[in-house]
């Protein structure tokens, strides 16, 4: 005799909308405390969750939000993120401008970007709306949402924070490390360049999906010189700025610094969440793998910046990341390397369960 859950979960394919809606409504906390319930007769369940994605928005919002809770499963996992007819009705859904669930569909996709196989969304295309201004790539859509989102112009339901764990997961491998720094012809714009800007903004959510996305890239160290110039990716700006306070320096201190970290504002404040400063202070160690990084962050005077925020921010983890960069910055150059010759950084790449969405 199946139990009364099992039963619940059988009605999420009823053919009356209203049960449909009760049954998910009541199966998104058991989509956490007894995922297994889902698993039953080869995954049917998550089958009929992914259908209901496109029911009325209600009924939509509970199958998402369960398929949210469930993807932390590598078998759910694996079966909606390999299933490219689900991937194309949630890119269908996700770039409409009146989605009233875009938000929800970021966070599974930002689960779903956990799997290896999804750096496949490189070559998925769709027609792009016109209002979003973008091009055929999939990609470059997400890219266009996530930036319209931080002011909401473009959907009203919708901030599209959590695409930034998307692009976080998805610069783990090297096709889209080189999408990210390649100027897109549509718009001639770098999309790191859309990304950076956003190491500051109020969402913290966004905030730290940007701040993994900037370190999992400075993994691909002949861009490094690219990230440190005065040019279009320079990068260096948005990593530091999180890091300041409204501490005052000397004035010999000051003065070597970037311009960008001279005469902040009296209210400046430094990123109030530690892993985000952590993340930050982790891409500048990666950053002194050649020896050009490491006499450029000691050229423009990294250290001092490094010191505040190791006095001022009580967190062990915090600590050590500060400690083991000025270790690097600090200590001698020897004489017998050769200038480019890289060094290992003591950084490893994200934790891929670390940012896992649950709702």
């Amino acid at each position: 005799m199946p139990t009364e859950l099992e039963e619940l979960v059988g009605f999420i394919s009823s053919p009356n909308s209203q049960i449909r809606l009760v049954a998910t409504e009541h199966l998104v906390p058991y989509s956490l405390s007894q995922p297994s319930i889902f698993k039953v007769n080869n995954l049917e369940p998550i089958n009929n969750l992914k259908i209901l994605v496109a029911d009325h928005p209600k009924i939509a919002e509970h199958a998402l939000s369960i398929l949210i809770n469930l993807t932390g499963d590598n078998d759910v996992l694996k079966d909606v993120a390999a299933d490219d007819r689900f991937l194309d009705l949630m890119f269908i859904l996700l770039i409409r401008p009146e989605e009233p669930n875009a938000n929800l569909l970021a966070m599974l996709l930002a689960n779903l970007t956990k799997w290896d196989g999804m750096k496949s969304l490189l070559e998925r295309k769709q027609e792009a709306p016109e209002g979003l201004k973008s091009d055929e790539q999939v990609i470059n859509q997400l890219m266009d949402l996530f930036v319209k989102g931080a002011d909401g112009t473009y959907n009203k339901n919708a901030d599209y924070d959590y695409l930034s764990y998307v692009f976080a997961d998805l610069a783990k491998h090297d096709d889209i490390r080189n999408y990210l720094v390649k100027r897109q012809p549509y718009d001639s714009v770098i999309p790191l360049t859309k990304l950076k800007v956003f190491t500051e903004h109020k969402s913290v959510v966004r905030r730290k999906g940007v701040a993994s996305t900037l370190k999992n890239i400075a993994f691909d160290i002949p861009t490094h010189p690219d990230f440190l110039a005065e040019g279009d990716i320079n990068i260096l700006p948005y990593i530091l700025l999180p890091l300041a306070g409204n501490e005052t320096y000397d004035e010999d201190e000051m003065l070597d610094m970037l311009p960008d970290l001279q005469l902040l504002p009296p209210d400046k404040q430094r990123d109030p969440d530690a892993t985000i400063l952590k993340t930050h202070v982790e891409t500048l160690l990666l950053l002194t793998t050649t020896r050009h990084g490491r006499e450029y962050l000691r050229e423009v005077n990294v250290y001092p910046l490094i010191r505040e925020t190791h006095l001022r921010v009580e967190d062990v983890d915090l600590c050590e990341a500060c400690d083991r960069l000025v270790q690097v910055l600090m200590r001698d150059e020897p004489k017998e390397e050769e200038p480019d010759k890289p060094r290992i950084a003591e950084v490893e790449e994200e934790d891929e369960d670390e940012e896992l969405v649950e709702v």
